[in-house]
């Protein structure tokens, strides 16, 4: 059994969350901006499906990905320098999560729901999530979305239509909160694609110790991105 919230009880400590399944916490609650902010800055985040019940995560271990341990392959180091693109910030919020929601080959359905769809859109109008968009030819062509307290970010999920778009946004994604002076990117679950870019777990309370700090430190007030801010990260040093 898992606790149910209600109205606005507060999360239960995620050390509390489920061995099986890893880091299921409680269900219930809602997607309120408020209710979302307080999760992720408790290392806790909603991932459920169509007709279920919000459901609350916390794994332990936990996947990160440190900014500055960013690593980038030689085919993907070529495609920055070869360039053809454009990465922009924040200007397409509702066709990247939309774009993510979409469902995958092999994959019936989609976590991305109409309801989470409208939370985090509002979470963007509020100036706490943000997307990195990769743009080819005048389409979009891949990109990510994640929310972002303090000086941690929280990777929510990225899509693709061409090849290497969305790895095109990541690491313009890693490069900017590092010059930004962000502490840690939350990948979330693990997975070897993440892993190729430097992503690695790490022990659940040693993310809940760094979150206490970071999501109490940088900028104080939230806002939108300037969408040129990441167009040249790889261009101006002359790739990765």
């Amino acid at each position: 059994m898992i606790p149910w919230l209600e109205g606005a009880a507060p999360f239960p400590p995620a050390a509390e969350a489920l061995r099986y399944p890893n880091g299921l916490l409680c269900a219930g609650g809602d997607l309120s901006p408020g209710r979302l902010l307080a999760a992720y800055r408790n290392g806790i985040f909603p991932w459920f499906s169509a007709g279920e019940p919000i459901l609350w995560w916390s794994p332990d271990p936990r996947m990160v990905l440190f900014p500055e341990e960013l690593k980038i392959s030689r085919s993907l180091a070529r495609t920055l320098r070869r360039g053809g693109y454009t990465v922009r910030l924040d200007t397409a919020f509702a066709e990247v999560i939309h774009a993510c929601s979409l469902p995958r080959p092999g994959q019936d359905g989609t976590w991305i729901t109409p309801s989470m769809q409208k939370a985090y859109l509002r979470l963007h109008q509020l100036g706490h999530a943000h997307c990195v968009e990769t743009w080819i030819d005048g389409a979009l062509a891949g990109g990510l979305y994640g929310v972002a307290i303090g000086r941690a970010f929280y990777g929510e999920s990225m899509f693709t239509r061409l090849a290497d778009a969305s790895k095109i946004a990541l690491a313009h994604l890693a490069r900017y909160l590092e010059r930004r002076g962000f502490a840690v990117i939350d990948c979330q679950m693990k997975t070897a694609h993440l892993a190729s870019f430097g992503a690695r777990e790490i022990r659940r309370d040693e993310l809940a110790q760094g979150l206490a700090i970071w999501t109490c430190e940088g900028e104080a007030e939230a806002r939108r991105w300037p969408p040129e801010d990441a167009a040249t990260l790889f261009a101006a040093e002359g790739g990765a």
